[in-house]
């Protein structure tokens, strides 16, 4: 077993520059392609995380957790960047365009990596499927949606893949139904304006824009229980069935379908580094999750559980010191 990774503590402000100087220093080293020629090896060294919209849970959780590394980790200058969220983010962070990107679980290849060179840090959460129509509106069931304005989602984002399963297995492909392709304050808004009937979205409880929408106007979440299965069956065992409770928007409750989501990294970043982004993700759970609830839900435990990916060795490093 790996030995304990040391804590270095906001006690000592003498302590943290020199951690910081090691670090940056070493990404120095390690990471070329991302410091450049730098004059000073204790410049910091940006690390960029790629979340989704800005009204939804992974922006949340990686504004915070830009916050904690900056202020933890005095090497680093850490940001994030909005993006349409799970495949673009694995993208941008096998493509070099970011360091860590969060990402749905389906997204993912199941087979031998032939995408983007990637590693997990951690399972951080579950997502749930929405799908959300008007109050008084004609679609209660997905079988509804046959021949209806529909939003699947942002192009690559996770929920337009979880969407369009959804309507395969629902046979309901093709030409099933009148899809548009808009990110979830857009599908929102055409919601609202009535240029669309219902709007598909993947996110952590609650999701803000739709909690905003329930506390506005009519609002049905549409329950998607009966799904799970034959998800399951095409696609594989990533699908689970998970509730929304009425405390969450409102709004009846409903069954719908759950997708775990990671936080993933690029595959060569150092060792040390990604040990201590998974350190300070796991210690600072509370302070993550004041920022968004989902991220509080996060354990050691259930966090090792990145099935296709492999956990980064950093990131393997801590959680064996941590005996989760």
């Amino acid at each position: 077993m790996a030995p304990r990774a040391s804590r270095p503590g906001p006690a000592r402000p003498g302590r943290r520059r020199a951690t910081g100087a090691v670090l940056a220093l070493l990404l120095a080293v390690t990471l070329p392609g991302v410091v450049g020629c730098q004059e000073s090896p204790t410049e910091p060294v940006p690390i960029r995380i790629a979340t989704g919209s800005p009204t939804a849970v992974y922006y949340a959780f990686g504004q915070s957790l830009a916050a904690i590394l900056n202020r933890e980790l005095p090497g680093v200058r850490a940001s994030v960047v909005v993006t349409p969220a799970s495949a673009e983010n694995v993208r941008l962070v096998g493509s070099g365009a970011a360091e860590l990107g969060f990402t749905q679980a389906d997204v993912l290849p199941t087979g031998a990596q032939t995408g983007p060179p990637v590693d997990a840090v951690a399972r951080v959460y579950d997502d749930q499927l929405h799908l959300v129509t008007t109050g008084g509106g004609p679609v209660r069931t997905v079988a509804d949606l046959r021949g209806r304005r529909v939003s699947v989602g942002a192009p690559g984002s996770g929920t337009e893949i979880t969407a369009t399963r959804l309507l395969e297995v629902a046979r309901l492909g093709g030409d099933g139904v009148r899809r548009e392709r808009l990110g979830l304050d857009d599908s929102v808004t055409a919601l609202r304006a009535g240029r669309i009937d219902a709007f598909f979205f993947s996110g952590g409880l609650p999701v803000r824009a739709i909690a905003d929408l329930a506390g506005q106007s009519a609002t049905r979440i549409v329950d998607l229980g009966e799904w799970t299965e034959p998800l399951r069956a095409r696609y594989g065992e990533v699908y689970v069935s998970r509730d929304i409770p009425r405390s969450v928007y409102g709004v009846d409750p409903v069954t719908t379908v759950g997708d775990p989501n990671y936080l993933i990294v690029r595959a060569d970043l150092p060792e040390r580094l990604v040990r201590e982004v998974t350190r300070l993700l796991m210690e600072r759970r509370a302070e993550l999750g004041a920022a968004h609830p989902a991220a509080g839900r996060m354990s050691p435990r259930s966090a090792i559980a990145t099935a296709p990916l492999p956990l980064h060795p950093g990131a393997a490093a801590w959680y064996r010191s941590a005996k989760p």
